[in-house]
């Protein structure tokens, strides 16, 4: 058996200004409270294991710390305790090994809107090192697989809906055929059909690729 994610006990705090300790005092003893911080945990003491080759879901209400862990792993936050691996490379301390495993989708997903979406993706694989003409023919097979008609693949983004954006973040994501893939509510704004095209490319490409 082959360990593709390890998280064990991780925990992540944040600091909110506490306005209870204010409220009802005067402007003068106000300003003595205004460091006043109370921890807030978004993740507490999580751990789990993900398999090679498994698709592993994490369920929770909004605001249960979700996006909180898998940015965790996709290394842009630290954990304040616990350890996290990815193919036994430590996300704080290998970084860009790390990095070069893994892609993420995620619902802020940010893009030139200006552009379109070939353009778009075309860009993020020179960023990748990939041919122009390989990378032209990769991001429409992607596509149109997403159920994105061709000539929408020309549309600046601006013009597009969200969830035909939304397809183009996916589309960037599994351009690069990543080992582990995060994905973070990656139906968002589609409709019935094209959440279908979407869990049937990622099974796809769990079974084709290897991918986590």
């Amino acid at each position: 058996m082959t360990i593709a994610l390890q998280c064990d006990r991780i925990s992540k705090v944040f600091y909110e200004k506490d306005e209870t300790k204010a409220t009802g005092t005067p402007l003068s003893y106000r300003r003595l409270f205004r460091r006043e911080r109370v921890p807030v945990y978004a993740v507490r003491e999580t751990s789990f294991t993900v398999e090679k080759g498994e698709i592993f879901g994490i369920l929770g209400p909004n605001g249960s710390g979700k996006s909180t862990l898998i940015r965790i792993i996709a290394t842009l936050l630290y954990p304040d305790e616990g350890t996290v691996t990815v193919f036994g490379n430590d996300v704080v301390k290998q970084q860009l090994e790390v990095r070069r495993m893994i892609n993420r989708v995620s619902v802020e997903a940010a893009f030139f809107k200006k552009l379109s979406a070939i353009e778009n993706l075309n860009y993020a694989a020179r960023l990748y090192g990939v041919n122009t003409k390989i990378a032209r023919q990769r991001s429409l097979e992607i596509l149109q697989r997403l159920g994105f008609k061709e000539q929408k693949a020309f549309v600046s983004l601006e013009n597009l809906s969200r969830g035909m954006q939304q397809k183009v973040a996916i589309a960037r994501a599994l351009f690069t055929a990543p080992v582990l893939l995060l994905l973070d509510e990656p139906t968002t704004g589609l409709d019935p059909k094209s959440k279908r095209d979407v869990q049937d490319f990622v099974k796809e490409v769990q079974e084709k690729h290897d991918a986590t």
